[in-house]
Formats: C-alpha cells, sequence, structure tokens
C-alpha cells in the first residue's frame, strides 16, 4: 500500500475534479476506483474523482486504516473543506506500533482464532486496535485507562469525522482487547455513541434489474449477477459457492457458513439453473463456483465489481447501484409478490424479522393502493 498521497483541484474538461495522486498501487487504485467512482486521466497521469464539499474528510476516512498520509496540494480546495475544522490526525502518520503493542495484539488475534471468530471480525478488531494503540505509542498498555478511550475517540474519532459504525466497532474492540489480554475492564458506555442512521435499502425496478442482467453476453459475467439477484445473496456468498452446494433436482441452494456461521437455503428457479448449467459445460470450474484467473481460487470481489460497473454503463443507468442493491431488490421483489415476510426472513437469513421487516418501507405494492387527498382537490 502507498505511504502517502496528495489531493489536488484542477479543472478537467470543464468540470471540478478533485486529483489523487500517488505512486503507482493496485491497491490504492481499486479503492479510488470502487468507493470514490474514481477514473484515470491519461493526460494527467492521475486518479480524478467528483469535486464533493468533503471529499478531503471522506478520502481520509477510506485511507485511515492503511496509515496513509494525506495532504492537500493548494490552498483552493483546503479553504473550501477545512474551514473552521480541525485538521484531522488521519491526514498524518500516526507512530508505528512499539514492541509491546505488537506482541500483545499478536495475543489477541490467536485468542479471536481459537474462539473461532469470523475473519472480518478479527480483521476490523485488528485494524481499529492498530490505530488505537498508535495513537498512544508512548503508553504502556497497562497505563491506558477508560479517559484515554474517550480522548481517543474525541481527538481522533470525532475530530476526523469518522462513521458512527467504525466509532462502534473500535470501541467493542478495544473493549474486548482489555478484557482479554490486560484482564481490565473498560466502560465505553462512558462515551455518547449516536445511533447509525436508520437508511432505507436501496431499490431498483424489476425493468432494471432485467436491463443490468442482461447487458452482458459473456455468460460467466451473466450468471454471477443473476445468481446474487435470483437467491438474494452477498456478494461474499456468492464468491464462497461450490459446484457441489447446488442441488438441481431438488431446486435449492445451499449456502454454507454464511454470515453469523449459519448455513441457509435459498430456492432456484428453473431459469436461474438453465444460465447456470450453460455456464458450467463452458467454464467446468474446479474447486469455487465463479473461479478468478487462477484455478481453484474464487473470482476476485473487485473484478466483479466491475463487471456490475460494465452493466450499468451498458443499460445507461447512472444510479450509483452497488451489488447488494440486488440483493435489496430481489427481498423487496418478493414482498411485492405476496411472499410472506418470515419466508424472506429465512431466505435472506437475518437473524431478527426487524431486519426483513425494513423491505416493508420501500415496497410499492400498497402505497399504490393509496390515493392522494390531492386528487380529490
Amino acid at each position: 500500500m502507498i505511504k502517502e498521497l496528495t489531493i489536488e483541484y484542477l479543472k478537467h474538461k470543464d468540470q471540478d475534479r478533485v486529483f489523487l495522486r500517488f505512486a503507482p498501487d493496485k491497491e490504492a487504485s481499486g479503492l479510488v476506483r470502487n468507493f470514490l467512482n474514481g477514473k484515470w486521466s491519461a493526460t494527467q497521469k492521475a486518479w480524478h474523482v467528483a469535486y464533493e464539499e468533503r471529499i478531503f474528510e471522506k478520502v481520509c476516512d477510506i485511507f485511515y486504516k492503511y496509515g496513509v498520509k494525506v495532504f492537500l496540494k493548494n490552498t483552493y480546495i483546503e479553504n473550501i473543506i477545512s474551514e473552521n475544522i480541525v485538521e484531522p490526525k488521519a491526514a498524518t502518520a500516526l507512530p508505528d506500533l512499539n514492541a509491546e503493542a505488537f506482541e500483545k495484539l499478536k495475543e489477541f488475534e490467536f485468542w479471536m482464532k481459537s474462539r473461532r471468530y469470523s475473519d472480518n471480525t478479527i480483521v476490523t478488531y485488528m485494524d481499529g486496535l492498530k490505530v488505537f494503540l498508535r495513537f498512544y505509542h508512548n503508553k504502556a498498555i497497562y497505563e491506558i485507562t477508560n479517559n484515554d478511550l474517550i480522548i481517543f475517540n474525541n481527538e481522533y474519532i470525532l475530530a476526523n469525522k469518522l462513521s458512527v459504525s467504525y466509532q462502534n466497532q473500535i470501541i467493542n474492540g478495544v473493549k474486548l482487547f482489555f478484557r482479554i489480554v490486560e484482564l481490565k475492564s473498560m466502560q465505553p458506555e462512558l462515551i455518547y455513541r449516536p445511533k447509525r442512521p436508520k437508511l432505507l435499502p436501496n431499490v431498483l425496478s424489476k425493468e432494471e434489474v432485467k436491463a443490468i442482467l442482461n447487458a452482458h453476453s459473456n455468460i460467466k459475467h451473466k450468471a454471477m449477477l443473476s445468481l446474487i439477484y435470483a437467491c438474494g445473496l452477498r456478494c461474499g456468498e456468492l464468491l464462497q459457492l461450490k459446484p457441489e452446494h447446488i442441488d438441481s433436482k431438488r431446486h435449492l441452494l445451499i449456502i454454507k457458513q454464511s454470515k453469523g456461521r449459519k448455513d441457509r437455503i435459498a430456492p432456484l428457479s428453473e431459469s436461474i439453473i438453465k444460465i447456470l448449467r450453460e455456464y458450467y459445460l463452458l467454464y467446468k470450474p474446479n474447486n469455487y463456483l465463479f473461479e478468478g484467473q487462477n484455478k481453484g481460487e474464487p473470482y476476485d470481489v473487485r473484478s466483479l465489481q466491475q463487471v456490475l460497473k460494465q452493466s450499468l454503463t451498458k443499460c445507461n443507468i447512472s444510479k450509483p447501484v452497488s451489488l447488494h442493491w440486488l440483493r435489496h431488490s430481489y427481498a423487496t421483489h418478493l414482498l411485492e409478490n405476496g411472499t410472506d415476510l418470515r419466508y424472506i426472513q429465512e431466505i435472506l437469513g437475518h437473524s431478527s424479522s426487524k431486519t426483513t421487516e425494513i423491505y416493508t418501507h420501500v415496497s410499492t405494492k400498497n402505497l399504490q393502493n393509496i390515493t392522494s387527498p390531492f386528487d380529490y382537490l
């Protein structure tokens, strides 16, 4: 990963654009392309993104966990986005981990693996703890108190305007770390934690979904996107599928050890089975159902995101559609077709019915039957 990145405001093809200049790096380029919708400029030889008022904070929010220094090249953009804002500490490099912190983190990681924590949870907690312990580089771990956690929350998380979800994740990780490694109880409840915003899921119309799925002539690309929608899969679940997880005789897809380490099944329609058969006969995957360039290895998530992006371009859909939109659309369309909410919960693998109930807020079936009083005026 790169060590530093420079933000520069420029007029590009009569548009306000923000250029991100850094040494050639595939991982950094992927972050800019996938999370900032970045475009490559051959003339400038740099990535550029749309100008936003808080673009500096947005870039820092993406690159902070990698310890990347973020600089502003010109004062124009700095004056616009940094007025009355304390310069985030994420824009400057924190000291490296000291030897004590490094050993303690190894001990904590081993403990989480022995308790079979999910890979995502381990990565999230470890990344957050590295930032926290680098913040207190010159302080012995046993000397860190609950007051230090409050200071970190104010001077790092809030000062950098980091997300509520990141705040909760890092605080939960710190709490568990000190309980297990230091046998000391921290009290994160003393920190005010705002509620996560309740956002409605993004849903596509059936016509839009059909256009996206039919945009690719490549059967592999079509099969991947179609299966996500046809079974309401998460991206990670699709990429971990194996040929034996398809039970075509019973018209079932078996999803093994998904979120929360749960197995579940989802119905397979005859239409999607037909597409999968056509794909299988042509590609003959060895290990995973959808493999990348190297046989036996799963398809890359960033490549799959690029497949979706190409579909959107081909069918002229300008919405910022992500792969998860297909899962949301599947659930909403099931609800609109009259499927019981309890079955939708089982198919999606939700632990709580409250999670599934959010789709009732975006289903248009009942809303379309409501007559506005405006029509009677």
